[in-house]
């Protein structure tokens, strides 16, 4: 019996988390359609953005690496980006928590996590 009260639970879970993604990304990509854009952890991380590109950062550790693209704003999820190339490297940045530097192609940018809502 507990054992199936917890698959349950995980399953509502899983489609609760599946069903936020999608909307919140298209609300993005629909302000700004040339945005340059990719989701990492359930966030959607933005580029060119002026100040962003006026601080200097450092970078930290790699957490990751661009996994797909697609310019499908419905079928967007983690490591999918809509302009950067498919194993484009994500770093943290040392100096901030809420911006990822991405490296490709002896090319770096920084982005910053949109807020959510």
């Amino acid at each position: 019996m507990n054992k199936m009260i917890v698959s349950l639970m995980i399953v509502v879970c899983s489609i609760y988390l599946t069903g936020c993604m999608g909307p919140e990304t298209e609300v993005k990509v629909s302000k700004n359609p040339n945005a340059d854009i990719f989701q990492w952890e359930g966030l959607i991380y933005q580029s060119n953005i002026d100040w962003v590109d006026e601080i200097k950062l450092t970078k930290h550790e790699l957490v990751g690496e661009v996994g797909g693209i697609s310019d499908n704003k419905k079928q967007f999820s983690n490591g999918v980006a809509n302009k950067l190339p498919i194993g484009a490297k994500i770093f943290s940045a040392k100096e901030r928590q809420d911006i990822l530097i991405v490296e490709y192609d002896e090319n770096s940018k920084k982005y910053l996590a949109l807020s959510e809502g």
